[in-house]
């Protein structure tokens, strides 16, 4: 029994170190700058024409048929503002901006002030909060406020601050966060959450690392290394292919960009942590093979090559460099109205003119949802940004 698992214990050392980048199916697309502005260009108006007046989306539709599914996530609906927030910032337009005024203005009529100044989202038809709802709403806010003439928008700021002091609020006593917190008085309970911690570590770090929130910032470095033993080094010894480490991967991963290149002393390990956690999306959780849409691991993956890059690790940055054109090759194939429709795209019409540049969570599956389309955007424009340059 003692030899069979010393043995298991080497084959799984020799897979996790040795393995290389798997070989994606063959294809004759091709990943170019243009073929991203152009994707990135369809999924702008996506966004846009999927924004109800209210400020919210449509959470999810079948772009054959038309129809909407009735069920919503305040999560991802906070996300979709963030999407957008993204595609401001790197082209604003005044209808992206009216949009996103719109979307805060639908946010801040379900939020609640209290008394010592924190803000909590309130979302309509739901009993509770969800911590992640609060991070990307704060996401949204720091990307627009970077992006516009600050002074313009006192209201905003003030709101950045009221979130972040909410999500600093909800931490536990060993760095993490709890999952959820109540409407009534903002105690924060369950979890933590692979999803809510790393959604927000980043909000915070960015916080406080572009607009001086008055958080301490020193404090987030005891959070992040908290969540690396929770959700990789203590998730990935129960599970080599975790769904709890997947679940963390990107949020975590741009976190450690994040703390990486920031004034913060002994930061610059998170850069080591992004590049080998990298490794593990690619060769044991092998998200070239992966049958749904993995745009959320091209958010991390793209990080980690920046960090690559930053670091001077030539081996890792190609090896990354080349994941990322074949996995958002396939991905921007997924795209209604796209540039590189795959086939099913192209034997199947979208009825709804509103469903041009929603992104697929299969090749062949047509409903759209919100985030999926989101979190794809958001990979097009750090692929645009540090891989494919002008």
């Amino acid at each position: 029994m003692r030899m069979r698992f010393v043995a298991w214990c080497l084959a799984l050392f020799l897979v996790v170190s040795c393995v290389p980048v798997q070989s994606p199916p063959p294809t004759d697309m091709q990943l170019t700058r243009a073929t991203l502005d152009a994707s990135l260009a369809q999924g702008r108006k996506f966004l846009l024409a999927n924004q109800r007046d209210e400020g919210n989306f449509r959470y999810e539709v079948n772009f054959l048929t038309g129809e909407e599914t009735a069920d919503d996530n305040q999560v991802r609906q906070a996300g979709a503002l963030w999407g957008l927030a993204l595609v401001h910032a790197d082209a604003p337009t005044s209808a992206t901006r009216d949009a996103l005024l719109r979307g805060f203005a639908f946010f801040a009529d379900h939020s609640s002030a209290l008394p010592d100044g924190r803000m909590l989202v309130t979302y309509p038809g739901k009993k509770f909060g969800k911590t992640g709802t609060v991070a990307l709403l704060t996401l949204a806010l720091i990307d627009f406020l970077r992006t516009e003439d600050q002074s313009r928008y006192p209201e905003l700021y003030d709101h950045l601050l009221g979130y972040s002091a909410f999500l600093w609020s909800l931490r536990n006593e060993n760095g993490q966060f709890f999952e959820n917190y109540e409407f009534d008085d903002g105690s924060g309970w369950g979890g933590p959450s692979p999803y809510f911690d790393g959604e927000t570590l980043l909000a915070l770090t960015r916080a406080v690392k572009e607009f001086g929130v008055p958080l301490p910032a020193e404090e987030l470095v005891i959070s992040a290394d908290a969540m690396i033993r929770s959700h990789v080094t203590k998730a990935l010894a129960a599970d080599p292919d975790s769904a709890i480490t997947k679940g963390f991967y990107q949020w975590g991963t741009m976190s450690f960009l994040e703390l990486a290149t920031s004034e913060l002393k002994d930061t610059d390990r998170f850069a080591r942590q992004a590049i080998d956690l990298a490794h593990w999306m690619i060769d044991i959780h092998r998200t070239l093979d992966r049958t749904r849409n993995t745009a959320y691991a091209y958010e991390g993956i793209i990080s980690a090559y920046a960090l690559a890059q930053r670091t001077g690790d030539t081996a890792a940055a190609q090896k990354f460099a080349h994941v990322i054109d074949r996995g958002l090759a396939k991905l921007t194939s997924w795209q209604v109205g796209g540039p590189m429709s795959n086939v099913y795209l192209q034997e199947h019409s979208a009825q709804d003119p509103r469903a041009v540049g929603g992104i697929m969570n299969a090749e062949d599956e047509p409903l759209l949802r919100i985030d999926v389309t989101q979190h794809q955007m958001h990979a097009v424009i750090l692929a645009r940004r540090y891989v494919y340059r002008e």
